[in-house]
C-alpha cells in the first residue's frame, strides 16, 4: 500500500483499501485492543472485512480448513467463546489464548490490502479473521435470545448486552449510525450457507428496535410452549365506495395520469360480533393468546375499545392494521400495524378485576399501494377509481424501521403488505436476523400459493428458515375476481420449514380462524465448520379451527370500562430492559446462585458500566423496578445466605393482594423468566 501521508490523518488518496481503512470507513473508529473488551465489536470488525474480501468462501474449500494448528478447531472455538464471555464479566484472568493469538495476527497485519485477503495471498491473516469471527459469534450466544446454559459464566455480560440492544438497537458499542450487530434467531434448515448463528452485522440504513416481553403460559414443562392465534379476516365485506379518490389529486390527465386514493370503510368495528367470536374461540381452544387483523382493518380511534374488549376475554396480544384519516391539512395519513401487549403479561390468564394500560408497539408500512389498471379491474373498482389513472395510496412514507418482539419462546416480526416483497435493505435485515415467525397483514386478494405473497413466504421459510403467516381481508379476497374468475375464500397462508405450506380458507358461516402454533427445538448450523447445536426454536402449526360466532354475546361491549386514567408503571423499552435483567437473574440462580448479588448490583442505577458504554441511567420508574426486583430476589434470604432458584420461583408464584402495580409487574416478569429457564432445561435445579 502506498499512501502519503497516513490516510487516517488528513485527506490523502488511498491506492488500495486496507483492513484498517475498511473498518475505519465503515465503523468510524480505529482498530485498537479496546475492541477485545466487547465480543460483538470484534464480530463486526471481522465480518465487515471478510465480507468485503469475499473470504468466507475459503471455509468451503475441500482442503486447508480448518487451520491445522488447531487439534479440534470446532471444540476450541466454542470453548474460547464461552471463556471470552466469562472474561468480560470478571476481567480477572487473561483473555482466552486463541483470541489473543488470532488478534495478534490481525493487529500486525492491519495494513494489508483487502485485495490480498480476497485472492488468498494472506492465508494466515485470513485464518485469523475467520477464527476470530467464529469465536466472537460464539461469545454472542444468549445476548439477545434466551438459550440453554450449562453454567453461570457471562451472565452479567449478557445482561449488559441486552440493555445495550434495547437502548441503541445494536449489540455493538459502535454507533448504530455506522453499523448494527443484531441477534440471529434461526439458521437456514435446508443447507443454505450461513457463517454466523448467534449474531449478524447490518448497515445503518434501517432502525431496528428489540422488544423483550415476558409473556407466556404458566408452567415449566413443554406444554406451556404454544400460542393460539385468532385470525380475523375483517372487514368481511368491502364495498367499492370504501375506496375514494383524494379530491384534486389527479395530475397530468393527458399522459400517464396519476392520483391518490384512500381506503375508508363506512362501517365501524363490530364489537358485539367480535365478542361472540371470542366466546366461540375460547370454547374451542380454551384461551385466545393473540388476535390478528389485516391491514387497515380498524381506525385509529378503535384501538382503545378493542383492547379493552380483548382484555375482558383474556387475550394477551393484538396485531391490527390501522388506517388513519388525514391528521391535519397538508399531511398524509399513516398506515401501520398496531401491536398491543396486555399489561398482565400472561397467555391464558383469567379475566382481571380492573383494566390496565396496554404496552404499544408501532410497525409502520413503508410502501404505498399502487393500483394500476389491472388491479382496478381485478378488484372491480372502476366505478370510483378510473382505470386509466395510476392510483397511489394516500399515506406518509416514514423512514425504515423494524420492531422485533421476543416473546418467551418466539421472536416475531410483523410487516404490512408490500414490505414482505421488499428486495432492499429491509429484506436483508429480515433474512439476517431470521425471526421465528414473520406475520404480514395485507389488504389484498386471496392468499393462494400461486400469488405473490406465497412466493416471498416460501423464500423466507427456506432461507433463513422463518415461519411466515399472511392474512388478508375476506372482503378483499371476495372482490378479487380477475378475468371473471370465481371469488376465493383463502384468507391466510402459512408456511413453515417443518410442515410446508398451507392455504387457510374461511368457511361458510365462520368469522375467524384459530391457528395453534407450537414450538420445538431447531438446529443452528454454520458453514465454517462448527458443530451443529440444537438450541434454536421452530414454530409450526399444530391445529386450525374455523370459528363461528355464538348466538348471544356476553354483554361486555356495552359495559366496557373507560380507559385507565394514569399510564402504566413502565414503558415498553423499560419493560424490555427489566426483562433482560430478570433473565440474567434466572440464569444465575440456576447455575451460580452465589453471584446473584453481583447481577443485582450491575442492574441497579449508578452501576459504572453504563457510563463506559455511553448509556443513560435508568429512568426513575425503571430504577424503582430494578430495586424492587432486587428486594424480591432476596425475600426470605437469611443473613449470610443466598437465594436459590426454587425459593425465588416459589415466592414469585404466590398470589399477593394489595401490591402496587409496579411491584406486581416486577413479580410477574421475574416469575416468567424463571419459569422459562426451567422449561428450557428441566433437569437443572
Amino acid at each position: 500500500m502506498r499512501v502519503t501521508p497516513d490516510p487516517l490523518e488528513g485527506n490523502a488518496r488511498l491506492d488500495e483499501p486496507t483492513l484498517a481503512h475498511v473498518w475505519h470507513s465503515l465503523a468510524g473508529c480505529p482498530i485498537t485492543d479496546e475492541l477485545l473488551d466487547w465480543p460483538p465489536d470484534v464480530l463486526a470488525l471481522t465480518n465487515i472485512v471478510l465480507t468485503r474480501a469475499e473470504a468466507f468462501r475459503f471455509t468451503l474449500a475441500a482442503a486447508g480448513w480448518p487451520p491445522a494448528r488447531y487439534r479440534d478447531w470446532a471444540r476450541e472455538v466454542a470453548e474460547a467463546g464461552r471463556q471470552w464471555s466469562a472474561w468480560v464479566d470478571s476481567r480477572g484472568d487473561t483473555i482466552p489464548g486463541p483470541v489473543l493469538a488470532e488478534w495478534s495476527v490481525l493487529r500486525e497485519r492491519a495494513d494489508v490490502p483487502v485485495e490480498q485477503i480476497a485472492t488468498g495471498k494472506e492465508r494466515e491473516l485470513c485464518e485469523a479473521l475467520l477464527t476470530l469471527h467464529a469465536i466472537a459469534d460464539e461469545a454472542c450466544a444468549g445476548l439477545g435470545i434466551a438459550l440453554d446454559s450449562s453454567d453461570g459464566d457471562g451472565c452479567a455480560y449478557r445482561a449488559r448486552g441486552r440493555e445495550l440492544l434495547a437502548r441503541t438497537g445494536s449489540l455493538a458499542r459502535v454507533s448504530p449510525r455506522f453499523l448494527r450487530v443484531l441477534p440471529k434467531v434461526v439458521t437456514p434448515p435446508t443447507g443454505m450457507v450461513a457463517f454466523t448463528r448467534y449474531a449478524c452485522v447490518q448497515g445503518p440504513g434501517i432502525a431496528a428496535r428489540w422488544n423483550k416481553v415476558p409473556a407466556r403460559h404458566r408452567g415449566t414443562d413443554v406444554t406451556s410452549e404454544f400460542a393460539n392465534l385468532l385470525l380475523l379476516p375483517w372487514p368481511m365485506r368491502v364495498r367499492e365506495s370504501d375506496f375514494r379518490p383524494v379530491a384534486g389529486s389527479v395530475q397530468r390527465l393527458a399522459k400517464e395520469p396519476h392520483g391518490f386514493f384512500e381506503f375508508a370503510p363506512a362501517e365501524a368495528l363490530d364489537l358485539d360480533l367480535l365478542d361472540r367470536v371470542l366466546i366461540a374461540a375460547r370454547e374451542e381452544v380454551n384461551s385466545v393468546d393473540v388476535v390478528v387483523l389485516p391491514e387497515s382493518a380498524i381506525s385509529e380511534n378503535e384501538i382503545g375499545p378493542l383492547e379493552r374488549l380483548l382484555d375482558r376475554h383474556g387475550v394477551g396480544f393484538l396485531y391490527a392494521g390501522v388506517r388513519q384519516r388525514c391528521p391535519e391539512p397538508g399531511r398524509l395519513p399513516g398506515n401501520w400495524l398496531h401491536g398491543g401487549i396486555n399489561p398482565r403479561l400472561e397467555k391464558g390468564a383469567t379475566v382481571p378485576s380492573a383494566p390496565g394500560q396496554w404496552f404499544h408497539i408501532r410497525q409502520n408500512k413503508h410502501h404505498r399501494w399502487a393500483l394500476d389498471q389491472s388491479q382496478v379491474l381485478q378488484y372491480h373498482l372502476g366505478g370510483v377509481l378510473h382505470p386509466d389513472v395510476q392510483w397511489w395510496e394516500a399515506m406518509e412514507v416514514p423512514r425504515l424501521a423494524v420492531e422485533f418482539i421476543e416473546v418467551a419462546e418466539l421472536t416475531l416480526v410483523t410487516l404490512v403488505c408490500q414490505d414482505l416483497a421488499s428486495s432492499d435493505e429491509l429484506a436483508s435485515l429480515i433474512r439476517s436476523v431470521a425471526p421465528t415467525v414473520l406475520i404480514t397483514v395485507l389488504l389484498d386478494g386471496p392468499q393462494l400459493t400461486s400469488r405473490w405473497a406465497a412466493r416471498y413466504a416460501s423464500v423466507l421459510a427456506d432461507d433463513p428458515g422463518s415461519t411466515v403467516l399472511t392474512l388478508t381481508s375476506f372482503g378483499m379476497a371476495q372482490r378479487s375476481r380477475p378475468h371473471g374468475d370465481d371469488a376465493s375464500s383463502i384468507i391466510a397462508l402459512w408456511k413453515d420449514p417443518r410442515r410446508g405450506v398451507r392455504e387457510i380458507p374461511l368457511e361458510a358461516g365462520a368469522y375467524g380462524v384459530v391457528v395453534t402454533i407450537c414450538m420445538n427445538r431447531a438446529t443452528r448450523r454454520s458453514a465454517d465448520g462448527r458443530w451443529p447445536v440444537d438450541n434454536a426454536t421452530l414454530g409450526y402449526d399444530a391445529a386450525v379451527h374455523q370459528i363461528r360466532p355464538v348466538a348471544a354475546g356476553s354483554g361486555v361491549p356495552d359495559s366496557l370500562p373507560p380507559p385507565p386514567a394514569t399510564p402504566g408503571p413502565l414503558e415498553i423499552d423499560e419493560l424490555t430492559i427489566l426483562t433482560g435483567w430478570a433473565e440474567a437473574i434466572a440464569e444465575v440462580l440456576a447455575y451460580a446462585p452465589g453471584d446473584a448479588e453481583t447481577i443485582l448490583a450491575e442492574a441497579r442505577p449508578g452501576a459504572p458500566w453504563r457510563s463506559g458504554f455511553g448509556l443513560p441511567e435508568p429512568s426513575p420508574q425503571l430504577g424503582r423496578a430494578i430495586t424492587a426486583m432486587g428486594r424480591a430476589v432476596l425475600t426470605g434470604v437469611p443473613d449470610g445466605g443466598m437465594p436459590t432458584f426454587d425459593t425465588v420461583l416459589s415466592a414469585a408464584s404466590e398470589d399477593r393482594d394489595g401490591e402496587s402495580p409496579l411491584d406486581a409487574l416486577v413479580w410477574q416478569v421475574l416469575r416468567a423468566m424463571i419459569e422459562e429457564r426451567r422449561t428450557r432445561n428441566p433437569s437443572m435445579g
